[in-house]
Formats: C-alpha cells, sequence, structure tokens
C-alpha cells in the first residue's frame, strides 16, 4: 500500500509540477502529507524528492490559507521565491562534488551491459556520509537528485540471476578498482579481457532490427545449420579501460588459452606498444571461468611465454565467482558491436571484421580487429612439473584470484 501512495504521488506530482512555483510547489506537497496522516511527509518526501522542512512549511502556508483567500500569490505571509533566487546549492557552489560521487561509486556499481542505465548498492545515507568525511556536506536527498542527474536509478531485484554471491564478492571489487588505480597513475597498461558469444558464419538471422525498404526485408536461412565451409567466429576482446580502445580476434577453430594469450600479444604488437612505450607491467581483469579461467593452469603458461617475450610483468585480477556482466569489457565493447551488427547476416569472417571495426560510440571508441586463422590444440595439459616453472607471486588477498607471472631472466 505504501508503494502504491508514493507511486501515485509522484505521478500527480510530475504532472503538477511544471506549472508550479516554489510555493505552490510546498502547498501541493504539504497537502498531499496532511491528507496521508502519521509517516505522510517522508512518503511525500520520497515521491516528490522535496526535503521533509520543505513539506513541513507547506503544511503552515495552508495552515495560513485557510479561509483567506483562493488565490495563493501574493498572500502576506507566504514568500514566492523569484526563479534563480535563494541559497545556491553546495553542488553548484563545488561540481567536484559530482566527480567524487561518481568515484565512490564506481567500484561498487552494477548494471545490466546492455541497459543506458546503471544502479548502485551503496544507501544514499552512506553516500552522503563518505561525502561528508571527504569535506561536502551534502545530505542524503541532494546525494539521490545527483545520482539521478548522472543516469542511476533505485531498481528492484529482476530475473538475471548468474549464481550464488561470494562472501568476498565486495572486497573483491573494491581489489580491482584500487589495482586499476594503482596501475592507472603510473601510466601502466590496464586491460579487460574476455571471449564474446561465438557466431554462425553465413547467411543466417541475426538479432535486431535495422531501416530498409518497408516490404523488402533481408532474406536469410530458415535454420540455422553450420555451413561447413564458412564455420564459425569466434571474437576474443582486449580492451584498454584508459585508452578506450580494443582489438578483436576473430578466431575461427577453438576458444582456448593460447588463442586467448595470442589476442592479448597482437593487442600489445598493433596498440599497446605505441599506447605505453614506457611499460614494464600491464594489468589484466577477467572472468573467472573460459580459456582465462583462474584454475586453467595453460592460461597462466602461455602468460609466462608472454611475460618472457616482453620482459614485463603481468598481473591478473579476476573478476569473482557469477559476476561476468561486471567485466568492463562487456558494456564498453562487446555490448556496442552487439549494436552496430544488429539485423545484419553474417555472411563471412570478412563481414565480421568489418563490423567490428566499424562500431563506434560517443566517447570515441576505437576498435582494431583481425582475422587468426591458426589452429588451436584443445585439451592441453600442463605437468606438475612445468607448472612448477611457472613465475608466479600470489596476492596476499585471494591469491587464486589475484596473482601475478614474471618474466623469466635469461
Amino acid at each position: 500500500m505504501l508503494n502504491a501512495n508514493i507511486e501515485a504521488i509522484k505521478k500527480r506530482y510530475e504532472k503538477l509540477s511544471p506549472f508550479l512555483d516554489e510555493s505552490r510547489k510546498r502547498l501541493v506537497a504539504g497537502a498531499e502529507s496532511s491528507v496521508l496522516g502519521h509517516g505522510g511527509i517522508a512518503t511525500v518526501s520520497k515521491a516528490t524528492g522535496l526535503a521533509r522542512n520543505t513539506i513541513k512549511q507547506g503544511q503552515k502556508d495552508l495552515e495560513k490559507l485557510k479561509g483567506k483567500c483562493k488565490q495563493f500569490k501574493g498572500i502576506r505571509g507566504i514568500s514566492i521565491r523569484e526563479p534563480g533566487g535563494g541559497r545556491k546549492r553546495e553542488v553548484d557552489k563545488h561540481p567536484e562534488i559530482k566527480i567524487k560521487l561518481k568515484e565512490l561509486v564506481e567500484s561498487t556499481t552494477r548494471g545490466d551491459p546492455e541497459s543506458p542505465l546503471t544502479w548502485t548498492c551503496k544507501s544514499l545515507r552512506n553516500l552522503s556520509s563518505e561525502l561528508k568525511s571527504k569535506g561536502h556536506n551534502v545530505s542524503h536527498m541532494i546525494v539521490r537528485t545527483l545520482l539521478i542527474e548522472m543516469g542511476y536509478s533505485l531498481q528492484a531485484n529482476r530475473k538475471t540471476h548468474e549464481g550464488s554471491n561470494h562472501p568476498d564478492r565486495d572486497r573483491q571489487f573494491e581489489h580491482i578498482n584500487q589495482q586499476v588505480q594503482n596501475f592507472q597513475k603510473e601510466n601502466q597498461p590496464v586491460i579487460s579481457v574476455d571471449t564474446k558469444k561465438k557466431e554462425l558464419v553465413g547467411n543466417f538471422k541475426n538479432n535486431g532490427q535495422e531501416w530498409m525498404e518497408k516490404g523488402h526485408p533481408e532474406k536469410v536461412n530458415v535454420y540455422d545449420f553450420p555451413e561447413k565451409k564458412k564455420g564459425k567466429a569466434i571474437p576474443y576482446g582486449v580492451y584498454d579501460i584508459k585508452e578506450n580502445k580494443a582489438w578483436v580476434s576473430v578466431g575461427t577453430d577453438s576458444d582456448t588459452s593460447e588463442f586467448a594469450v595470442e589476442t592479448i600479444r597482437r593487442w600489445w604488437k598493433f596498440m599497446g606498444a605505441y599506447c605505453y612505450p614506457n611499460a614494464k607491467k600491464i594489468l589484466i581483469t577477467a572472468d573467472g571461468g573460459g580459456s582465462n579461467g583462474t584454475r586453467v593452469r595453460l592460461w597462466k603458461a602461455e602468460l609466462q611465454r608472454f611475460a618472457d617475450e616482453t620482459g614485463m610483468e603481468i598481473s591478473v585480477c579476476h573478476f569473482p565467482p557469477a559476476t561476468s556482466k561486471w567485466n568492463k569489457i562487456e558494456h564498453r565493447l562487446f555490448s556496442q558491436i552487439t549494436k552496430n551488427w544488429r539485423g545484419r547476416p553474417l555472411v563471412s569472417h570478412e563481414v565480421i571484421v568489418n563490423l567490428i571495426e566499424n562500431t563506434k560510440t560517443k566517447t570515441g571508441l576505437e576498435v582494431k580487429c583481425g582475422i587468426d586463422r591458426n589452429k588451436y590444440q584443445k585439451g592441453i595439459k600442463i605437468s606438475d612439473e612445468e607448472f612448477k616453472k611457472i613465475r608466479i607471486k600470489r596476492n596476499d588477498f585471494h591469491g587464486d584470484w589475484n596473482y601475478t607471472i614474471c618474466p623469466i631472466a635469461i
């Protein structure tokens, strides 16, 4: 019942608000809260975003108006502020508050990569408290307003469950965020890696819609049976978080750790080495499964080869189990590629490369892509003896998720 009241008040207030000055907004809010009785001020505050003191003042204004006049404006004792009047918001005087608020929620931000909205798991009061500790006297209601302005929204659960929560999940998010900041301060590369969904190559239906002449849709095969000659496409991506640049290798064989590290090697050769000529180390953020999984020995063995070739330390931070959507590459790169080729059949590997390379965003995303026609053997085993040769330093916190591969000196 409470939620129904809030929603009803919110809708009424949104319809009336464009036609009301500050005095009338107070009166409307005061009237709504008076009708609700006990707890009405808190309910109306949630629905309208107005401060509780403002709603209380609206109730007092209503009392003054009783039996005096049907017109609101000009009544003695009721002040109507001119547009732009009144005390300036703290955030208007200190625009850096928004930047600090974004920093606070960045490490715990969640969201569906396909959605333009994000949401945060930190409460308004906690965020307000943290801002106050940084010297900004901002109330939780102001925090709410700022988050809405920044594109955040408060949302209920939706059935997109990926698995059970790990008790150290939030601490790992914070650890990854801190590591990323440390590397970026030293101007060392930070990359997010993952494999995009495998695609059938051929004249098959691709989800989505594109503008075309009415009555002339793209004609594709009725059935999605793989065409042996054309095979499949396995896009593995490397996304540079700081530079907003990416390399994608379109594999034609198997998604293995050799293929994953070869893609990282190509990113470094064609992009990374030019962006970071003084790099001494690389940080990789990756999911916990697949070809770059936490338990895959071949992944670590191939990273050792890469470290030896480049002479750089390769640090890896894995996302906790069941949190693959939090990986930056998912919503910064893969979702943009999906949008770019929606409604278009992926008839050849060359078409796929062209569509990936032409993926653009308003933030200036740059993507380079190439076909990897190498054959990658499945099921390669790394023996205990071979694994002992890997120079791996494990972090004190979850060494299975956080570790560094050091080059072997020749």
